[in-house]
């Protein structure tokens, strides 16, 4: 169970067997996604909007596809097409979202923490699609699912995070999420985009993707945040593709059946070669496919806390 949690704001937050107590739900879910029929009546009843401030594809879906799937009354805001544009604050919409009988809102915000304002405001769950440069729980959530998947636990699993570290919020969600599961993390990236003290999270540093990756068991690539750099951190994405970009090279230095992992969306050719993103290692669709699963669960357990009829 979850406790006393009416909202899934980070990872942080959650304790591992909260964590497993989601990707055991979550694996039930992804046995109805294998069906010809999706449709479950898991949600009847609840209603779900999602407020999305900043653009997504594969969030922003998964989780209306979640809700549909699982006969959930849903709707969707675009934060440019709404009352913000007039200014509107975030307090007063997700009220007024909540007076019109919401159960469930899906907040993405470019501030970091506004998921954790919006949650004090309301009676409403909260779960957070992605706030600035903090957190991103449900990524940390699917990539978990993937790796348990393919790998089967966590316990001495070496998981190499390589990129826009700096600027990531799905590598603090996966560092909350995979050391508290038991795996051994290490970030890599120019120094330029290594935040100051981040080794005081049980990670492993280094400013090079080369040592980042030996012998490991999953290579997560991460973005080239370029909207969210407002200095040169890097000389040109050019010369970073070159010395940090991800290719067939680089990845035989993990173990010869590491997974490679992306949240996407991918810039191919920078981040990761494209000779690598459509090869047998890459997992990166089946992690979409687990997104839906992941979001199906945590929007059941979330709105339905309290109730008896859990799943796990």
């Amino acid at each position: 169970m979850l406790g006393s949690h009416k909202d899934l704001l980070g990872i942080k937050e959650l304790s591992a067997d909260e964590i497993n107590y989601i990707l055991k739900n979550a694996q039930t879910m992804k046995y109805i996604l294998t069906q010809n029929n999706k449709k479950t009546p898991h949600l009847q009843g609840k209603s779900i909007v999602t407020l999305f401030y900043e653009n997504s594809t594969r969030t922003r879906m998964s989780f209306e596809l979640a809700s549909k799937y699982m006969s959930a009354a849903s709707a969707n805001i675009a934060a440019s097409s709404s009352s913000v544009a007039k200014g509107e604050t975030l307090i007063d919409t997700v009220r007024t979202i909540e007076a019109m009988g919401t159960d469930i809102i899906i907040i993405r915000h470019s501030m970091s923490g506004a998921p954790h304002l919006a949650a004090k405001n309301v009676k409403a769950s909260i779960i957070n699609a992605g706030d600035g440069m903090n957190e991103h729980p449900t990524q940390a959530l699917l990539d978990a699912l993937t790796i348990q998947q393919y790998k089967g636990g966590f316990d001495g699993l070496r998981v190499a995070i390589v990129g826009d570290v700096l600027h990531s919020r799905v590598v603090r969600s996966n560092i909350y999420c995979l050391t508290k599961l038991g795996a051994r993390v290490a970030v890599g990236a120019p120094s330029t985009l290594l935040p100051k003290g981040i080794e005081q999270l049980g990670v492993e540093v280094y400013d090079n993707v080369q040592e980042a990756i030996i012998d490991a068991d999953v290579v997560m690539g991460l973005r080239m945040q370029l909207e969210r750099q407002k200095a040169g951190f890097v000389p040109t994405v050019r010369e970073y593709s070159r010395f940090f970009g991800i290719d067939d090279k680089q990845l035989k230095l993990a173990k010869p059946d590491a997974l490679l992992m992306h949240p996407g969306p991918v810039n191919r050719g920078v981040e990761l070669t494209s000779g690598i993103i459509d090869s047998p290692q890459s997992v990166i669709d089946e992690q979409v496919t687990n997104g839906v699963a992941v979001r199906m669960a945590v929007m059941y357990i979330f709105a339905r806390s309290g109730d008896s009829t859990l799943l796990a």
